[in-house]
Protein backbone atom coordinates (compact mmCIF):
# COMPACT_ATOMS: atom_id res chain seq x y z
CA UNK A 1 0.00 0.00 0.00
CA UNK A 2 1.34 3.30 -0.45
CA UNK A 3 1.84 6.50 1.44
CA UNK A 4 -1.52 7.99 2.21
CA UNK A 5 -2.35 11.21 -0.03
CA UNK A 6 -2.25 14.49 1.98
CA UNK A 7 -5.20 15.97 2.93
CA UNK A 8 -6.81 12.98 1.92
CA UNK A 9 -10.29 12.70 4.46
CA UNK A 10 -9.13 15.73 6.42
CA UNK A 11 -11.82 19.11 6.25
CA UNK A 12 -13.67 17.24 3.66
CA UNK A 13 -17.79 18.86 3.66
CA UNK A 14 -20.45 16.40 3.66
CA UNK A 15 -22.80 16.26 1.00
CA UNK A 16 -25.63 18.28 1.99
CA UNK A 17 -29.11 15.89 1.69
CA UNK A 18 -31.01 15.48 -1.30
CA UNK A 19 -33.93 17.79 -1.66
CA UNK A 20 -37.33 15.86 -1.17
CA UNK A 21 -39.93 16.24 -3.60
CA UNK A 22 -43.41 15.66 -3.53
CA UNK A 23 -45.38 15.73 -6.91
CA UNK A 24 -49.03 16.40 -6.85
CA UNK A 25 -50.88 15.21 -10.14
CA UNK A 26 -53.76 13.04 -11.70
CA UNK A 27 -52.63 12.37 -14.64
CA UNK A 28 -49.98 9.95 -14.84
CA UNK A 29 -47.77 10.13 -17.83
CA UNK A 30 -46.99 13.70 -16.44
CA UNK A 31 -46.30 12.63 -12.97
CA UNK A 32 -44.00 9.71 -14.23
CA UNK A 33 -42.61 11.95 -16.49
CA UNK A 34 -41.95 14.66 -13.88
CA UNK A 35 -40.44 11.91 -11.51
CA UNK A 36 -38.56 10.51 -13.87
CA UNK A 37 -36.89 13.89 -15.06
CA UNK A 38 -36.38 14.75 -11.21
CA UNK A 39 -35.22 11.53 -9.89
CA UNK A 40 -32.13 11.62 -12.19
CA UNK A 41 -30.98 14.61 -10.63
CA UNK A 42 -28.43 14.12 -7.70
CA UNK A 43 -29.79 16.90 -5.62
CA UNK A 44 -32.87 15.07 -5.72
CA UNK A 45 -35.52 12.42 -3.89
CA UNK A 46 -39.11 11.81 -5.43
CA UNK A 47 -40.34 10.41 -1.88
CA UNK A 48 -43.93 10.29 -3.70
CA UNK A 49 -46.68 10.80 -6.16
CA UNK A 50 -50.57 11.48 -5.03
CA UNK A 51 -53.51 12.16 -7.41
CA UNK A 52 -56.04 14.07 -5.01
CA UNK A 53 -55.83 16.52 -2.39
CA UNK A 54 -56.47 13.98 -0.05
CA UNK A 55 -53.57 11.85 -0.72
CA UNK A 56 -51.37 15.01 -1.06
CA UNK A 57 -52.04 16.35 2.20
CA UNK A 58 -51.38 12.52 3.97
CA UNK A 59 -48.34 12.21 2.27
CA UNK A 60 -47.10 15.80 3.10
CA UNK A 61 -47.44 14.63 6.74
CA UNK A 62 -45.92 11.34 6.16
CA UNK A 63 -43.35 12.13 3.72
CA UNK A 64 -42.22 15.44 4.83
CA UNK A 65 -41.29 16.98 1.35
CA UNK A 66 -39.25 19.82 1.13
CA UNK A 67 -40.90 21.08 -2.16
CA UNK A 68 -44.27 20.08 -3.22
CA UNK A 69 -44.89 20.27 -7.24
CA UNK A 70 -49.03 21.04 -6.70
CA UNK A 71 -51.19 20.42 -9.45
CA UNK A 72 -54.06 23.35 -10.08
CA UNK A 73 -56.79 21.09 -11.64
CA UNK A 74 -57.00 17.82 -9.66
CA UNK A 75 -59.91 15.84 -8.93
CA UNK A 76 -61.31 16.69 -5.35
CA UNK A 77 -60.68 20.58 -5.80
CA UNK A 78 -58.35 23.13 -6.53
CA UNK A 79 -54.38 22.81 -5.75
CA UNK A 80 -54.83 26.28 -5.32
CA UNK A 81 -57.51 26.02 -2.51
CA UNK A 82 -54.94 23.09 -0.50
CA UNK A 83 -52.09 25.24 -0.17
CA UNK A 84 -53.15 26.95 3.19
CA UNK A 85 -54.20 23.37 4.55
CA UNK A 86 -51.16 22.22 3.06
CA UNK A 87 -48.89 24.16 4.35
CA UNK A 88 -50.30 24.11 7.61
CA UNK A 89 -49.27 20.20 7.95
CA UNK A 90 -46.02 21.21 6.78
CA UNK A 91 -44.87 24.73 6.84
CA UNK A 92 -41.06 24.05 6.06
CA UNK A 93 -42.55 22.79 2.86
CA UNK A 94 -42.21 25.01 -0.40
CA UNK A 95 -45.75 25.11 -2.27
CA UNK A 96 -44.97 25.17 -5.97
CA UNK A 97 -48.32 25.34 -8.56
CA UNK A 98 -47.71 23.64 -11.79
CA UNK A 99 -50.20 25.22 -14.37
CA UNK A 100 -51.34 24.92 -17.79
CA UNK A 101 -51.58 28.72 -18.36
CA UNK A 102 -50.85 31.83 -16.01
CA UNK A 103 -54.21 32.91 -15.06
CA UNK A 104 -54.15 36.62 -13.51
CA UNK A 105 -56.79 35.62 -10.53
CA UNK A 106 -55.06 31.88 -9.75
CA UNK A 107 -51.48 33.95 -9.52
CA UNK A 108 -53.25 36.28 -7.03
CA UNK A 109 -54.97 33.59 -4.95
CA UNK A 110 -51.64 31.11 -5.06
CA UNK A 111 -49.40 34.04 -3.47
CA UNK A 112 -52.04 34.82 -1.20
CA UNK A 113 -52.19 31.73 0.27
CA UNK A 114 -48.46 31.43 0.55
CA UNK A 115 -47.23 29.54 -2.47
CA UNK A 116 -43.29 29.68 -3.46
CA UNK A 117 -44.19 30.20 -7.13
CA UNK A 118 -45.55 28.47 -10.62
CA UNK A 119 -44.32 26.01 -13.02
CA UNK A 120 -45.84 25.95 -16.48
CA UNK A 121 -45.99 22.66 -17.55
CA UNK A 122 -44.81 23.51 -21.03
CA UNK A 123 -41.84 24.44 -19.29
CA UNK A 124 -39.14 22.33 -20.82
CA UNK A 125 -38.14 19.68 -18.18
CA UNK A 126 -34.42 21.39 -17.81
CA UNK A 127 -35.96 24.42 -17.27
CA UNK A 128 -38.41 22.78 -14.59
CA UNK A 129 -35.49 21.48 -13.12
CA UNK A 130 -33.54 24.59 -12.70
CA UNK A 131 -36.89 25.92 -11.24
CA UNK A 132 -37.55 23.09 -8.85
CA UNK A 133 -33.41 24.15 -7.42
CA UNK A 134 -34.75 27.89 -7.60
CA UNK A 135 -38.19 27.26 -4.99
CA UNK A 136 -35.89 24.86 -2.96
CA UNK A 137 -32.82 27.59 -2.82
CA UNK A 138 -35.75 29.65 -1.19
CA UNK A 139 -35.63 32.26 -4.30
CA UNK A 140 -38.81 33.05 -6.35
CA UNK A 141 -39.86 30.68 -8.83
CA UNK A 142 -41.79 33.56 -11.38
CA UNK A 143 -40.49 35.55 -14.02
CA UNK A 144 -39.56 38.85 -13.37
CA UNK A 145 -42.50 40.27 -16.03
CA UNK A 146 -44.96 37.76 -14.35
CA UNK A 147 -43.49 38.99 -10.68
CA UNK A 148 -44.55 42.46 -11.76
CA UNK A 149 -47.67 41.76 -13.33
CA UNK A 150 -48.31 39.71 -10.37
CA UNK A 151 -47.73 42.18 -7.69
CA UNK A 152 -49.83 45.08 -8.99
CA UNK A 153 -52.69 42.78 -9.06
CA UNK A 154 -52.86 42.79 -5.17
CA UNK A 155 -54.29 45.78 -3.17
CA UNK A 156 -52.89 47.84 -0.51
CA UNK A 157 -54.77 47.26 2.66
CA UNK A 158 -52.63 49.84 4.81
CA UNK A 159 -53.58 47.82 8.23
CA UNK A 160 -49.93 46.94 9.44
CA UNK A 161 -47.29 49.72 10.51
CA UNK A 162 -44.42 49.67 8.04
CA UNK A 163 -41.71 50.60 10.97
CA UNK A 164 -41.41 47.18 11.75
CA UNK A 165 -38.22 46.78 8.97
CA UNK A 166 -34.84 47.94 8.65
CA UNK A 167 -34.41 50.40 6.49
CA UNK A 168 -32.06 48.21 4.56
CA UNK A 169 -34.27 45.57 5.07
CA UNK A 170 -37.17 48.08 3.36
CA UNK A 171 -34.22 48.09 0.40
CA UNK A 172 -33.63 44.56 0.15
CA UNK A 173 -37.63 43.71 -0.06
CA UNK A 174 -37.89 46.39 -2.47
CA UNK A 175 -35.37 44.69 -4.72
CA UNK A 176 -37.00 41.24 -4.18
CA UNK A 177 -39.92 42.99 -5.65
CA UNK A 178 -38.10 44.00 -9.37
CA UNK A 179 -37.16 40.27 -8.97
CA UNK A 180 -33.63 40.35 -7.95
CA UNK A 181 -31.98 36.94 -6.88
CA UNK A 182 -29.82 37.48 -3.48
CA UNK A 183 -26.57 36.68 -5.56
CA UNK A 184 -27.89 39.70 -7.46
CA UNK A 185 -29.12 42.19 -4.40
CA UNK A 186 -25.42 41.40 -3.15
CA UNK A 187 -24.02 42.57 -6.27
CA UNK A 188 -26.20 45.63 -6.12
CA UNK A 189 -25.92 46.33 -2.58
CA UNK A 190 -21.86 45.85 -2.22
CA UNK A 191 -22.62 42.88 0.53
CA UNK A 192 -21.87 39.48 0.73
CA UNK A 193 -25.06 37.44 -0.40
CA UNK A 194 -24.64 35.42 3.53
CA UNK A 195 -25.43 39.31 4.67
CA UNK A 196 -28.63 39.48 2.25
CA UNK A 197 -29.97 36.44 3.43
CA UNK A 198 -29.58 36.98 6.71
CA UNK A 199 -31.92 40.34 6.40
CA UNK A 200 -34.02 37.97 4.14
CA UNK A 201 -34.54 35.65 7.16
CA UNK A 202 -35.02 38.58 9.56
CA UNK A 203 -37.70 39.87 6.92
CA UNK A 204 -39.63 37.06 6.93
CA UNK A 205 -39.29 36.46 10.70
CA UNK A 206 -40.70 40.12 10.81
CA UNK A 207 -43.84 39.91 8.28
CA UNK A 208 -44.52 35.84 9.51
CA UNK A 209 -44.05 35.09 5.93
CA UNK A 210 -42.57 31.38 4.62
CA UNK A 211 -40.71 32.19 1.25
CA UNK A 212 -40.22 35.82 -0.33
CA UNK A 213 -43.12 35.47 -2.76
CA UNK A 214 -46.04 35.31 0.19
CA UNK A 215 -43.39 38.42 2.00
CA UNK A 216 -43.96 40.33 -1.23
CA UNK A 217 -47.84 39.51 -0.99
CA UNK A 218 -48.03 40.23 2.58
CA UNK A 219 -45.64 43.37 2.14
CA UNK A 220 -48.19 44.71 -0.63
CA UNK A 221 -51.36 44.74 0.87
CA UNK A 222 -49.99 46.43 4.05
CA UNK A 223 -48.14 49.04 1.81
CA UNK A 224 -45.14 48.42 3.37
CA UNK A 225 -43.27 48.94 -0.20
CA UNK A 226 -44.93 49.90 -3.57
CA UNK A 227 -45.57 47.23 -6.64
CA UNK A 228 -42.71 47.59 -8.96
CA UNK A 229 -43.03 50.55 -11.52
CA UNK A 230 -45.59 52.38 -9.24
CA UNK A 231 -45.47 55.96 -8.63
CA UNK A 232 -43.61 57.69 -5.48
CA UNK A 233 -44.20 60.19 -3.46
Amino acid sequence: MGPPVAGANRGSVPAAPPTRLLIVDDHDMFADSLQLALSAQPDFEVVGKAATLAQAKNMVATTAPDVVLLDHHLPDGLGVDSITDLRAIRPESYIVVLTAAADDSMLVAATEAGCAGFILKTSPLDELVSAVRTAAAGEIMVSSDLLSLLLNRLHHQHDKPADELTSREHEILQLIAEGLTNAAIASRLFISVNTVRNHVQSILAKLGAHSKLEALSMAIRDGIIDPPGAPTG
